[in-house]
This record gives C-alpha cells, structure tokens and sequence, in this order.
C-alpha cells in the first residue's frame, strides 16, 4: 500500500473523527436556549451600559466625571472604563465576540431545531388504520359521511387537502412552521450589520464658524477598518449658520446651510439641516447637533472690517457665554474686551480696566478708551455631529424581517386527517397553538357534515360535542 496514500485516508478518518466530536459536544452546546438567553442579556447589560456611559470622550473628561473616589456604584471609576473599553463598547473586541458567539448559537439552534421541525411538518403520512386516530388531540367517529363531502369543507377553510383512495390529509398554516426560522435568519442579519458598523464605522465632530470649509478630522470614535468611510475627495462648506428664537428669547430651532463641495471648489450637494433633519451624502450623515459664537466682525475708528475668533468661556456652570480681546493700538500695547451670550446680536463691551462700558447691536458703535468700536457681526458657529454606518441597511433589513417573521410565527400549523373504513368516516386534527380555536373548527365541520348526511357521531378526544 502506498504510505502517503495511506497517511492520506487517517488525515480524513482524523477530520471525521473531529466532525462527530464538535457535533457530539459542541453543537448541543451552542444550541442550548439557556446559552442563548445568557448571551442574549449579556449583550442587553452591555448594551445598557453604553448608553448610559458616555461613548468616545476624552480620558480627562472620564476622570472627572467618574473619580476614583467615590466611584460610582462603588466600583465604577474611570481605570475600569479604560481597562475594559467601556467607552466605545460596541466596538471593543470582547462585545463583538459576544455577538459572534450569540451569533453561532442562534445558527445552531436553527439547524439542529428549527430546520428539522420544517421537515418534519412538510412531510407527512396518510392514516390507513381506525386505531390511529385514537391518539389524536382531536377525533371523531362518523356513521356516514364521505372524503367527497369533506374536502370542500377544509378547502374553504383554506387547507390544502391531499387525497388518495379513501385516506385524506390537509394542513393549512405552513408558513407558522417557518416563521421561527426567518426569526433566526433576521437576528442574525442585524447581528450582521451590527457588526459590520462597529468595525466599518466613525463618528466625528466638529464646531465650524460660517463661511469655513472644513473636512472631517476630529474623530471621535472609529472601528478598525473605517479608514474607506472617512471622506477624503470632498468637503463641506458652512454657508451660514442661524438660530430662529421664540417671543419669550429662547431657542426655538437652529439652522445650517451646508455645501458638499469637491476639491476644485465645485458644488455637489447642498441642504439646509436643522434638528432631526441631516444632510446625507455617499453614506456620511451630518446632523445638527450644537451651535457657538465662532467669530466676531469689527472695526476700530477707521479701520478696515476684521475678523476676531470668540472662544467659551468658563462660567462655573452659570450658563455659556463667548469672548475676545480687540487690540486697539498698533503694539497691542491695549485692547477691549467684548462679550456675548447668544447670537441675538447683542454685545456687552469693557474697557481696559474690566468694566462695563456698554451695551452694542450689530451693525452700530460704542465710544471705549478713546476710539469708536463698530460692532458689525456675530457670526455663528455650528456644531456638526457626523456618522459613517455601513450596517445600518443591513440592521434596517434584519429589523424589517423581525417584525414579519414574528407575526409568521403566530400562524397556527393546523393538520387533519381523515379516512373512510367502510360505512364509518374518521375524523381527527391537531395544531400547534390555537387549540380552543382549532376545536371549535373541528366541531364546525362536523356540524357541516352532520347537516349534509345525519350523521350518528362518536366523538374521540373532543372536549365539545357538535349541536345536533
């Protein structure tokens, strides 16, 4: 005997051998329903607790917000965010082997339960003996009666009736049988595109004063292979930022009017965004997510018109307010200072020594330390939050499928058999779910068939009789 070819067939017993173990050990295992919860509230806790934590922050802004002492629940600090990446769970490596594993035991569970249901619902056999409708849920004993009586009864209840010689079988509700399975498949495509988000996807922000182009830099939060999502040959311009006020001065709505724009400066797309209404291109979603006071337009006596940049300052949590310092001498030797809290076009101006000197509208001027200061624009500043998702068609479709698959599984998988042994006429049914509704079916149709030929009937396992 040849010895590779020898070495060859034991390589191929060895495989075998391996097959029969994992589907022994391991598949029982994975097609465990407890395993299945198990995993199932663990990524819910998980779930939970990346939205209640802040996702992407800086490290500074997790040891402020969750010290060491006291930590929060007594254990939560910020080491234990960093240690285990609570901060961008859903991308983690743990979490998404979570969901693989989860993953794998819904397949398990579908091959090794739900498939072989479906076979075994979709084959079925004639009843040719009496005695077998003895262990039926439901059953009855006709005197008379005929399968050619019978079949436009179940027809008209929507059975698909199957007939040879003097047997009968009808179903009605296969697609009850098959809606678990679609369950499975749709679980598992969310996963799918869960997954494919987490490794594929960004999030980014960015606060951009109007009239400035800018591209996505500020990333927040990337998976690892998100670099293709990322946009590199176009950009967006801020047209102009505004915000809309109520009669009382409180925000109503605050808009932007953005450009895409490619690297020749070319218009592609534009669309103007506001809260809950976000500017969507080649898969990169910008919502409008906050607002500032990016800069301030001004002159001193006759200068030109410039542009100084206004930066938050620290209230102590007293509100938000926005600053900068206007030079007027040519050695910045002395300035002034303007403030403002909104983009109402109102400014509070102070001169060298901190005081209040006035209050100024756009488009009018103040005296201050010897010079005439013209206030000419606030210019506002928007707060883009911008997503790439590749997987959220997929979960839309997986989500979609969900919820048709679930009203599927509700449909009753419904069976009835029928024979005719000589003058008698057997009768008998079960279903799946439904069973009262099911009876009183059963007794419908031999009330229907008592009515055609006055049958004398002996009712098997049926909890009613049919009214006479």
């Amino acid at each position: 005997m040849n010895p590779e070819l020898s070495l060859f067939q034991k390589m191929i017993q060895g495989e075998t051998a391996i097959q029969k173990k994992m589907r022994k050990k391991i598949l029982p295992v994975l097609a465990d329903l407890r395993l299945a919860i198990l995993l199932l509230l663990i990524i819910a806790v998980f779930s939970i607790s990346g939205t209640v934590i802040e996702q992407g922050q800086s490290l500074e802004y997790y040891q402020s917000n969750y010290p060491e002492s006291p930590a929060l629940f007594g254990f939560l600090t910020w080491k234990i965010i960093a240690l285990i990446g609570l901060d961008h769970v859903y991308r983690t490596w743990w979490f998404l082997s979570i969901l693989v594993l989860f993953g794998s035991s819904l397949t398990a569970c579908t091959f090794t339960r739900q498939l072989p249901t479906l076979k075994a619902a979709r084959r079925w056999t004639y009843y040719d003996k009496p005695q077998q409708f003895k262990n039926i849920a439901l059953s009855a004993e006709l005197t008379k009666g005929s399968l050619t009586a019978l079949e436009p009864l179940l027809k008209k209840r929507n059975y698909l009736v199957f007939q040879e010689g003097n047997k009968l079988y009808a179903r009605r509700g296969i697609s009850g049988r098959i809606g678990p399975i679609i369950v499975h498949a749709s679980m598992l495509i969310i996963l799918a595109g869960s997954i494919i988000g987490s490794i594929t996807g960004f999030t980014a922000q960015e606060m951009i004063p109007g009239g400035n182009v800018f591209q996505v830099k500020n990333i927040i939060d990337a998976g690892q292979f998100s670099q293709p999502q990322i946009p590199k040959d176009w950009g967006i311009k801020v047209n102009r930022f505004w915000i809309d006020y109520d009669p009382d001065g409180r925000i109503d709505q605050f808009y932007s009017d953005l450009s895409v724009i490619n690297q020749q400066g070319e218009e592609l797309d534009r669309k103007t965004i506001h809260v809950n209404e976000p500017l969507r291109y080649k898969g990169v979603t910008f919502y409008q997510a906050d607002w500032g006071i990016g800069a301030l337009r001004v002159r001193v006596n006759k200068s030109p018109v410039f542009r100084l940049p206004m930066a938050p300052l620290d209230t102590g949590g007293q509100g938000r307010i926005w600053g900068t310092w206007i030079p007027i001498k040519p050695d910045f030797s002395a300035g002034v200072s303007v403030l403002a809290k909104d983009l109402k076009g109102t400014v509070l101006v102070y001169n060298g020594k901190g005081e209040l000197v006035s209050t100024v509208r756009e488009g009018m001027s103040t005296e201050v330390d010897g010079v005439t200061l013209f206030i000419d624009e606030l210019i506002g500043s928007t707060g883009l939050q911008i997503k790439a998702d590749p997987g959220i068609p997929i979960v839309y479709l997986g989500f979609g499928l969900l919820m048709i698959s679930v009203m599927m599984s509700y449909v009753s998988h419904s069976q009835i058999w029928a024979l005719k042994d000589g003058d008698r006429l057997y009768i008998g049914g079960k279903t799946n779910r439904a069973n009262v509704t099911f009876e009183r079916e059963i007794v419908a149709i031999l009330d229907d068939l008592n009515a055609q030929d006055g049958n004398n009937i002996s009712l098997g396992n049926l909890s009613e009789s049919p009214q006479s």
